[in-house]
C-alpha cells in the first residue's frame, strides 16, 4: 500500500480514498506525482495499471465512483473503450490507468521526475 504523508488533510484523504480503491481493485504499482511546482494542471497525478483492457476500464469506473463519492466533481473521462490508456481528471488530481504496455511506452512518471526549478523542497511522492 502506498503512504501517502505530509499533505494537507482534504488532499492526503482524497488520495488515500483513491490508493485504497486502486489497492482494493488489484491495480498494479499505482505511483502518486506532486505537482506542485511543476505544472498548473493539477495538483497530484497518480498513474497504475491493469492487467488487462477489462481490468483498466474497470478500474477507472471505480476511481470515478470514488471522486463521485467524495462529492469531486469529474471534469473528464478519457480512454474508455479501447482501455489502452484511461484519463480521469479532476482539475485537482489526475488519474491515469495504462494496460501494462502502453504504460511502458509512454513511461509517464519519468517525464515528471525530472527537476524542476520552482519545485517544492518537500517532494513526497513517487512511492511503491
Amino acid at each position: 500500500m502506498i503512504e501517502v504523508t505530509n499533505l494537507p488533510v482534504r488532499a492526503q484523504t482524497l488520495l488515500e480514498a483513491i490508493i485504497h480503491t486502486l489497492d482494493d481493485k488489484k491495480a498494479v504499482n499505482p505511483v502518486v506525482i506532486n505537482l506542485h511546482g511543476k505544472s498548473d494542471i493539477a495538483d497530484y497525478m497518480i498513474v497504475a495499471s491493469g492487467t488487462s483492457t477489462t481490468h483498466v476500464g474497470t478500474l477507472a469506473k471505480h476511481i470515478e465512483a470514488a471522486f463521485k463519492d467524495a462529492d469531486i466533481q469529474v471534469l473528464s473521462v478519457e480512454g474508455l473503450g479501447n482501455n489502452q490508456w484511461v484519463l480521469v481528471d479532476t482539475a485537482s488530481i489526475i488519474v491515469h490507468i495504462f494496460h501494462p504496455d502502453t504504460r511502458e511506452i509512454y513511461k509517464i512518471e519519468q517525464m515528471w521526475d525530472e527537476e524542476f526549478p520552482n519545485a517544492d523542497a518537500e517532494e513526497v511522492i513517487i512511492l511503491h
